[in-house]
């Protein structure tokens, strides 16, 4: 998988800027509708899905078009319309994110460390940024230049990243444990901007939270419900998305005493159980008609 569709699914454009809302919505939609990979989405349904977030259908079309040059959609015909499907090769990085976004684990306090040890040429720097830009993706905080730390369970992933994007000849990785009297608590807070992320909790709960009570107690049948479920479910889970990796489930004994994380963790389960199934029916009438 190219470096390009990494930040087409982290939600930005490759060069890092962040994508438009509507671009980020198509890949939620695919992500949560068109799996396993190689579903077929109608075209027609597509922009009848995303009108319900307020998007014209010549901005629809132009983003799907954008994502099947980058090579995330793929078109094919279904009954006789067109219609996109999710690339076949983007399944194992679906699969790893539907684990951290919707089955979020925190390490233990006496789990061992994962550490990313790099070094590139000054002639091959890009690689240097491919490597650095994949490390901070998936959850990694930064010791010092060149030297990258997360907790274990981030391995498998970590490997495979370097192996697929050929950097593998240039990172070691370490599997260690603290020793000695350092305060880990704040070496933490300096390895990971929690001050950031924590700003990202609080938007996604100033978003989304008092959403909770009104849907805990609405009735959960009716159409116009489920469509109302889905016009919140899809730009809750893209505005969630991101976050279980920018948190790579650090100890909850390393992080703030009242870490907001753990409050926005619980709302996303919360409205995901009440907003998910009633989204589904709705987007599986949007399809079959």
């Amino acid at each position: 998988m190219s470096s390009a569709v990494d930040e087409i699914l982290a939600g930005r454009e490759p060069g890092g800027h962040e994508q438009p809302a509507h671009h980020r919505y198509i890949v939620t939609v695919f992500g949560l509708y068109g799996r396993p990979a190689g579903k077929v989405i109608p075209v027609a349904a597509l922009v009848r899905l995303l009108s319900e977030l307020g998007y014209e259908p010549a901005s629809v079309r132009s983003s799907i078009s954008r994502l099947k040059t980058k090579g995330v959609l793929a078109s094919q015909k279904v009954g006789g319309a067109n219609g996109y499907l999710l690339s076949s090769d983007l399944e194992p990085h679906m699969v790893a994110g539907d684990e951290r976004i919707f089955c979020p684990r925190a390490a233990s306090i006496g789990d061992p460390w994962l550490l990313a040890s790099f070094s590139v040429p000054e002639s091959e720097r890009r690689k240097r940024h491919k490597i650095r830009a994949g490390l901070a993706r998936m959850g990694f905080g930064t010791v010092a230049p060149g030297l990258c730390i997360a907790p274990i369970r981030l391995r498998k992933e970590a490997l495979e990243y370097m192996q697929v994007h050929e950097l593998s000849d240039y990172v070691e990785f370490f599997v260690s444990e603290p020793i000695g009297s350092g305060d880990l608590r704040a070496k933490v807070a300096r390895w990971w901007n929690l001050d950031e992320l924590a700003s990202d909790y609080r938007a996604f709960l100033d978003a989304f939270e008092p959403e909770l009570a009104r849907w805990s107690s609405l009735p959960p049948e009716g159409k116009e419900a489920q469509r109302e479920a889905f016009r919140l479910y899809v730009p809750m889970v893209t505005q969630w998305r991101r976050l279980p990796f920018l948190d790579p489930g650090l100890p909850p004994e390393l992080l703030p005493s009242d870490w907001i994380g753990i409050t926005a963790r619980r709302v996303f389960a919360d409205l995901n159980r009440v907003l998910k199934p009633m989204s589904e029916r709705y987007v599986d009438e949007v399809i079959g008609a």
